[in-house]
């Protein structure tokens, strides 16, 4: 699914993030939606989220539930 959309992020969604400070890597982080930070309904980069552990983000992808 695609983590531009606000809409296919809710609180406890799977998802790969990339921080701020990871950005030039490309390293992802897996967590659980905790918070959605971004207002828009679209954002080209990925809707920037927080994770459970704190770790804020922008979606690159939403993985499958288990």
């Amino acid at each position: 699914m695609d983590g531009r959309k606000r809409t296919n992020i809710k609180p406890g969604t799977h998802v790969n993030i990339v921080q701020k400070q990871d950005q030039r890597t490309g390293e992802l982080t897996e967590g659980y939606v905790q918070d959605i930070l971004t207002n828009s309904p679209n954002h080209p980069h990925g809707i920037k989220v927080r994770l459970e552990t704190g770790e804020v983000g922008r979606v690159q992808e939403i993985l499958p539930e288990d």
